[in-house]
């Protein structure tokens, strides 16, 4: 199977929107080989340390909640 990991990191990305938390925060629980590409990307700060949260650039915040609307919100009727 040929997985596209740019769409992986898009959805994961907006799922850190959706779980963010004091502004920049979110919570981090998705694949290590995912957060490794989104702070190459520039779009979060090294995920590696002990905190059970990262943090997301201002890109990468700007780019998360534009994926988030995107991919999760319903156009209206």
């Amino acid at each position: 199977m040929d997985i596209d990991e740019d769409k992986i990191d898009d959805v994961v990305l907006a799922l850190l929107w959706l779980t963010r938390h004091d502004g920049y925060r979110a919570w981090k629980g998705f694949d290590w080989a995912t957060t490794d590409r989104l702070f190459k990307k520039g779009m979060i700060d090294d995920p590696v340390n002990k905190s059970k949260s990262l943090i997301l650039t201002d890109e990468g915040l700007q780019r998360s909640e534009q994926l988030f609307q995107e991919l999760f919100t319903r156009l209206p009727r």
